[in-house]
C-alpha cells in the first residue's frame, strides 16, 4: 500500500506542481551560474546507490558534503530561501516515482558517511526505501549524530503506520522541523 500511495501522490505531486517547479528552476539558473538541478549518489534500500535529485541550493563548484558539513558561504541566497521552505527537495518526486525513494522514511545519506552507514547497518535501517522526509527530520536530527539518527530511523521503521506517515507529510508541509544543519 506505502507504494502505491508514493507512486500516486509523486505523480500527481509532479503534474500539479511542475510550473511551480519550472518557476524554482528559472530562479535557481538566473541566481548563479550552474545547472538548475543537485544531482548527487545516495545510498538507498538494501544499500543499493541511487541518484539524487535536488534544486540546486550551493554555489556552482562547492564541494559535495553532508548538510551539516556545509559551509554558509557556499549557499546561494536563492538556495538559503529553497532550503528553509524545504523547496530544494520537490525534484526527490521524481525519485519517489521511480521506486529509489519514498515519501517518508530514513533520510538517504552520502556513501562516505561512513559513521552513519555502520549506524544504520547495526539497526537493519536500510531494509526500507529512504524518504524525502521523516521523522527524524522533523526532530531535527541530522547525520551529525549517526547514533541518535540511526535509533529514530529504526523505531519509525517498527512502529510506521499509513496514519502516521500521512501525519509525518503534513507537518512536513507545514514547515515542522529543521532538518537540514546548514538552515539552523
Amino acid at each position: 500500500m506505502k507504494r502505491t500511495f508514493d507512486f500516486f501522490v509523486s505523480a500527481c505531486g509532479l503534474i500539479v506542481l511542475m510550473p511551480f517547479m519550472l518557476i524554482i528552476a528559472w530562479f535557481v539558473a538566473r541566481s548563479s551560474p550552474g545547472g538548475v538541478l543537485f544531482v548527487q549518489t545516495r545510498i538507498g534500500k538494501f544499500e543499493k546507490p541511487f541518484r539524487c535529485y535536488k534544486f540546486r541550493t550551493m554555489a556552482h563548484g562547492a564541494p559535495s558534503a553532508g548538510s551539516h558539513e556545509v559551509d554558509d558561504s557556499w549557499i546561494t541566497p536563492t538556495g538559503r530561501r529553497l532550503r528553509s521552505s524545504k523547496l530544494d527537495e520537490l525534484p526527490q518526486l521524481f525519485n519517489v516515482l521511480r521506486g529509489d525513494m519514498s515519501l517518508v522514511g530514513p533520510r538517504p545519506c552520502l556513501p562516505n558517511q561512513s559513521e552513519v552507514i555502520a549506524a544504520r547497518r547495526a539497526r537493519d535501517v536500510f531494509r526500507i526505501r529512504p524518504g524525502i522526509t521523516g521523522p527524524a527530520q522533523l526532530a531535527s536530527i541530522d547525520m551529525s549524530t549517526p547514533e541518535k539518527l540511526a535509533e529514530a530511523d529504526a523505531s519509525y521503521i517498527e512502529n510506521q503506520t499509513f496514519t502516521g506517515d500521512l501525519r509525518i507529510v503534513a507537518a512536513t508541509v507545514l514547515g515542522a522541523g529543521s532538518g537540514d544543519a546548514a538552515n539552523r
